[in-house]
């Protein structure tokens, strides 16, 4: 499993081309081969997809995905006509608390593919792009080590993680003296209550297409209040 942070990968687009000379499956040959944006790149100039996935736990050694949501955006607009999701073939048992968090039953998971069967099609809606998460342990972690299990490989990509974003922009807002006797403190970066400080509008929660159109449209309200469309994307690519 890949835990690496922004300071150990300084050069995305290079690290990706010599993923595609190592890597042995020709789907993942071609998503690394079609590489990521300059560091320098601004903002502005980048094509991000936000992407979601539902589990059935927390572990990615022990659990599995089970729905998947995507959707393409930029800085101006979000493109919901080519949004995708899809429902994916749990490799473990889908426990009743997970049924519980986000209302998948096992009869919708009845017929849905593995990631196998979707894998090509997923990569070729990531591909080129900057893949933006709200908390990247889910989304990283959960495809690297599925993806292990299925076909002997793993993957990593640069993302944007906005619950990183919202992390330190509550710390940096919660430091010093004056904000420590104001018994200022930082809030919550949970989806939901980050969306709440920018006035988003609430929406139904553990949902992945839905998740992955409030996780686009937080990124948006962030780089809106706290950065530029002239802020180089190497400063929030991990």
């Amino acid at each position: 499993m890949h835990n690496f942070t922004n300071k150990e990968i300084l050069n995305w687009a290079a690290f990706l081309q010599v993923k595609a000379d190592q890597s042995k499956d020709p789907r993942l040959q071609s998503f690394y081969e079609t590489g990521t944006y300059h560091d320098e790149t601004k903002l502005s100039d980048v094509e991000f997809v936000a992407l979601d996935f539902e589990t059935t736990g927390l572990d990615s050694q022990q659990n599995s995905i089970i729905s998947i949501g995507l959707v393409p955006f930029n800085l101006q607009r979000i493109f919901c006509r080519k949004a995708k999701s899809w429902y994916i073939n749990p490799q473990d048992n889908l426990e009743e608390e997970s049924i519980i968090i986000h209302g998948i039953t096992h009869s919708d998971l009845e017929d849905a593919p593995d990631l196998r069967r979707i894998l090509e099609q997923l990569l070729d809606e990531l591909a080129g792009k900057v893949v933006v998460v709200h908390y990247r342990r889910i989304e990283r972690n959960f495809f690297d080590r599925n993806l292990r299990a299925l076909i002997n490989e793993g993957i990593v990509f640069p993302v944007v993680d906005t619950m990183q974003i919202e992390a330190d922009i509550q710390r940096k807002q919660s430091q010093g003296i004056i904000n420590w006797l104001k018994g200022k403190r930082p809030e919550s970066i949970r989806l939901a209550n980050s969306r709440l400080r920018y006035n988003l509008p609430t929406y139904q929660p553990h949902d992945a297409l839905t998740d992955a159109i409030a996780t686009a449209e937080l990124l948006q309200a962030q780089i809106r209040h706290h950065f530029s469309p002239d802020t180089a994307i190497k400063k929030l690519w991990l």
